[in-house]
């Protein structure tokens, strides 16, 4: 097949936006090129591989099995050659280049940030974007090539194959609430305890929710029944200042909740038990070579683990 050869990034760019839009024509508008052309490059393309890139149905055109790994390809393709251009630029203009990284709050406090801060003070201009998301939803970042490397866990359904996956560690989960709660002064307290009090607390599905409502259990208790379901650490700081609410948070945020540097009226409760969450891990795609700056960002967060 020579379809390796005759693509262009146009094509890619085109088979990304009518995926994006569902629409050949306002795909064709967007790339400045008229709907003929566009018809005849996806034409083209798919006379090529052999098969339809798109369905044609009444509500737009939606990507085929075929034409989803087309699209997977391009985002990865894209992304790399849009690195690849912000590197050299920086390289030739004397800048360390850019790093993207993506990680779950707890890693993201307790790992990554004294490594950035490390980092920037050694080359200032290292432009560095972290972005905070569960694990799913970075994990497919990093499939799709918006991230350098990730701090992790993977999910149930990704194919870790794809995946250079380094061990990091176990989180340790805290209850935080506010300095005059009433079990603040506690010692060794119960989780029987805590079943009076409003909770906030992740999603259903999140680590450290499934850590909580696993220790209830093992210790022969309900879960919590009033909860109110928010991952904002907003939301978190709002309750917490002015209800008697509880709050599992992973240690690293619960310690810089707690600290003088952020001022919160905040502690944590002396629990009789520890409850641990899933290790999470730092990922990279094993296909993907790193840039100056993102390698050396990533291994200093191998070698602080």
């Amino acid at each position: 097949m020579d379809l390796t050869r005759r693509l262009k990034l146009t094509h890619l760019k085109l088979i990304l936006k009518i995926a994006e839009v569902g629409q050949i024509q306002i795909a064709a508008g967007a790339l400045a090129m008229s709907q003929p052309a566009a018809s005849r490059i996806l034409a083209e393309i798919e006379r090529e591989t052999g098969a339809q890139l798109f369905h044609r149905t009444p509500k737009g055109m939606e990507p085929t099995p075929i034409g989803e790994a087309f699209i997977r390809h391009a985002r990865v393709v894209l992304s790399e050659l849009d690195s690849l251009e912000k590197e050299v630029q920086g390289l030739s203009t004397g800048q360390a280049g850019e790093v993207r990284i993506g990680s779950v709050t707890g890693p993201a406090v307790g790992v990554l940030m004294p490594v950035v801060q490390e980092v920037r003070a050694q080359a200032p201009e290292t432009a560095i974007t972290i972005e905070v998301s569960p694990s799913a939803d970075l994990v497919r970042g990093l499939e799709e090539g918006r991230f350098d490397f990730i701090i992790a866990r993977i999910p149930d359904l990704s194919d870790s194959r794809d995946f250079l996956v380094h061990p990091a560690r176990t989180e340790v989960v805290k209850f935080l609430t506010r300095k005059t709660h009433p079990l603040a002064s506690a010692k060794a307290i119960d989780l029987a305890d805590l079943l009076c009090f409003d909770w906030v607390i992740q999603e259903r599905g999140s680590p450290i929710r499934q850590a909580v409502e696993t220790a209830f259990h093992n210790a022969g208790h309900p879960t919590p029944p009033r909860v109110i379901n928010s991952s904002s650490m907003l939301i978190v700081q709002a309750l917490l200042s002015s209800t008697d609410a509880i709050a599992p948070q992973s240690r690293e945020v619960a310690e810089l909740m707690t600290s003088d540097a952020v001022g919160a009226n905040l502690t944590v409760l002396d629990l009789a038990g520890t409850i641990t969450v899933s290790p999470y891990f730092v990922i990279r795609h094993h296909t993907r070579q790193l840039g100056q700056a993102a390698e050396r960002l990533y291994q200093r967060v191998l070698e602080n683990l």
